[in-house]
C-alpha cells in the first residue's frame, strides 16, 4: 500500500475517532444539550474532501452500527439506523461528503468553506427531518421544532469553528501529504 494512502487512511481514521469523541461531549445550552459529533463531520470534509470525509464519516458510523458506543448518548447498534435519528446519521456521511465537495472546489477560500459547511449542515436536517417525522408519526411542524430548532444555533457556532479550525490544520496537512509524496 503507498504511503500517501496508508495516511489518508490515518487521517480518517482519526477524524471517525474524533467524531465518536464528540457524541461524547454534551454543552449544556439551553434545553437541548449540544454534542461536538457534528463539528468533527465537518471537519472530516473540510480537512479531506468529498470521497476521505465520506469514508471518515462511513467508519464512524460502520462502526457505530456493529455495536460500539460511539453514538450520542454512548449507544450503538444498527438499530438506531432505523430510529428516529437515523436519517440524522446518514446524513452526516452527506455532509462530510458535500462539505468536503464543495471546499476542494474552492482551492481554500473561505467563502467556499462558509458555504460548504452551510450546504452540509442543511443536509444533515434535510435527511434527518422527514425521517424523525416518519418514524416517529409526528406532524411536519413538530419534527421541525422537535429535530431542527433547538439546534440551529449551536449547529451555527460549530460550523463558524469547523471553518477557522480547517483554516489553521488545513495548511499543516498539507505540508504532510507533499512531504510524503516528495
Amino acid at each position: 500500500m503507498p504511503v500517501k494512502q496508508l495516511q489518508w487512511i490515518v487521517y480518517a481514521s482519526l477524524l471517525a475517532a474524533l467524531t465518536a469523541v464528540g457524541a461524547y461531549i454534551p454543552i449544556p445550552i439551553g434545553p437541548v444539550p449540544i454534542v461536538l459529533q457534528n463539528l468533527f463531520v465537518l471537519l472530516a470534509g473540510l480537512l479531506l474532501g468529498g470521497r476521505w470525509g465520506f469514508t471518515s464519516i462511513g467508519i464512524y458510523l460502520l462502526v457505530g452500527a456493529v455495536g460500539m458506543p460511539v453514538f450520542t448518548g454512548g449507544k450503538g447498534g444498527v438499530a438506531h439506523f432505523i430510529g428516529p435519528t437515523g436519517g440524522y446519521l446518514i446524513g452526516f456521511a452527506l455532509c462530510a461528503f458535500v462539505t468536503g465537495w464543495i471546499s476542494e472546489k474552492a482551492s481554500g477560500r473561505t467563502s467556499y468553506d462558509i458555504l460548504a459547511v452551510i450546504a452540509g449542515s442543511l443536509l444533515v436536517y434535510v435527511c434527518g427531518v422527514p425521517w424523525l417525522k416518519a418514524v416517529t408519526d409526528m406532524s411536519w411542524n413538530k419534527a421541525v421544532v422537535a429535530g431542527m430548532l433547538p439546534f440551529l444555533m449551536g449547529d451555527a457556532l460549530k460550523a463558524a469553528l469547523a471553518v477557522i479550525l480547517a483554516r489553521a490544520i488545513r495548511p499543516v496537512l498539507h505540508r504532510q501529504l507533499e512531504a510524503v509524496s516528495a
